[in-house]
């Protein structure tokens, strides 16, 4: 959250010219792989060489505090819609282009009760009464005016369902 020093462009997978590693020699186009690569060279360097690499958190927040530079709901939507088209693709980092990066976004619903600053409550795809937060591109969907997700069912179904979609995340379902 330092816009004095991070393109937001870069975090958010959208164009830049990237940074690139003189170190090592490899162009980065956005932070994410940036993270994961960083991960791996820790990993090697403690002598994990082929010990793969799995994001198991990550997200935008949608709404923020006024010190929380770049939580929005555009920004959130760009970086999970863009981190989708990113894990479809199925590639690799410039560091281990062969292994396939895995991630898990964080989060699927918002959390209204949990403490700390706004954004903390802010990173769900959907809020907690089942409203869409903003839309990443999945299809099959419909939205009321309210934009609420209807499946015909309970909130539960709802759960289930949006559980399903994320398992499937980058197998199934298109980017739009």
């Amino acid at each position: 959250s330092d816009p004095s020093h991070i393109d937001l462009n870069y975090a958010i997978f959208e164009h830049t010219n990237g940074i690139y590693d003189e170190k090592t020699k490899l162009h980065y186009d956005n932070m994410f792989d940036a993270m994961v690569d960083a991960s791996y060279a820790a990993l090697e360097k403690a002598g994990y060489t082929k010990m793969p690499v799995i994001v198991s958190e990550t997200g935008w927040a949608s709404k923020g505090d006024a010190d929380e530079a770049g939580a929005s709901v555009n920004n959130a939507k760009t970086y999970n819609r863009n981190l989708r088209k990113r894990l479809k693709k199925r590639k690799g980092t410039p560091y281990r282009p062969d292994m396939v990066v895995r991630a898990y976004v964080f989060a699927l619903f918002n959390e209204n009760l949990k403490p700390g600053p706004t954004s903390e409550r802010n990173f769900g795809l959907f809020k907690p009464d089942g409203s869409i937060s903003y839309d990443i591109g999945f299809t099959g969907l419909k939205y009321s005016s309210a934009t609420r997700c209807r499946f015909g069912a309970s909130l539960n179904a709802l759960v289930s369902a949006c559980v399903v979609m994320f398992l499937l995340l980058h197998r199934l379902l298109p980017v739009t």
